[in-house]
C-alpha cells in the first residue's frame, strides 16, 4: 500500500473529481476537512484546510496545494484518456502528449491546482 497526502481547497470538489475523472473509490469522507480516495493498492489523502496536515507552521507559512511533485497515474490507451478528459472540461497543465523513450504523459491538475501526470508506457518488443 502506498499512502499520499495532497493538500487541497474544497474536501468535496477532490472527491468528485478523482472519483469521477480518475477512477478512484471513496475509502472515507469527513469532509470539511480531510478524506481519503483508494485506487488499487493507493491510498490519496485529500486533506483541505481544516486538517491537521493543513495547520500553520512555526514561520507561518501553511502549507498550499499546487507545485511539481505529482501522483502518476498509468493508463493503457493515452489519447483516449485524454479526449476523455478534455471532453469534461478537466484542465491541463500543459497541452499535448509529452512522448520520451519510456512511454508518454500528459500532466492534469485537480480542482486545487495539483499536478498528476497520466502516463502510458512504451510497449516493449519482444526478444528473439
Amino acid at each position: 500500500m502506498a499512502r499520499i497526502r495532497y493538500m487541497i481547497e474544497d474536501v468535496d470538489q477532490a472527491i468528485a473529481f478523482y472519483t469521477r475523472h480518475l477512477g478512484f473509490t471513496l475509502g472515507f469522507n469527513a469532509s470539511p476537512a480531510v478524506a481519503q480516495v483508494t485506487r488499487g493498492d493507493l491510498h490519496l489523502l485529500l486533506s483541505g484546510p481544516q486538517s491537521s496536515g493543513a495547520r500553520a507552521l512555526p514561520d507561518g507559512q501553511h502549507p498550499s496545494p499546487g507545485g511539481w511533485n505529482r501522483l502518476i497515474i498509468e493508463v493503457e490507451d493515452l489519447p483516449a484518456v485524454m479526449e476523455t478528459l478534455k471532453q469534461a472540461g478537466v484542465p491541463f497543465r500543459r497541452d499535448g502528449i509529452i512522448k520520451g523513450p519510456g512511454g508518454q504523459q500528459i500532466w492534469i491538475e485537480d480542482p486545487s491546482g495539483n499536478l498528476i501526470e497520466l502516463f502510458e508506457p512504451a510497449r516493449q518488443e519482444p526478444r528473439h
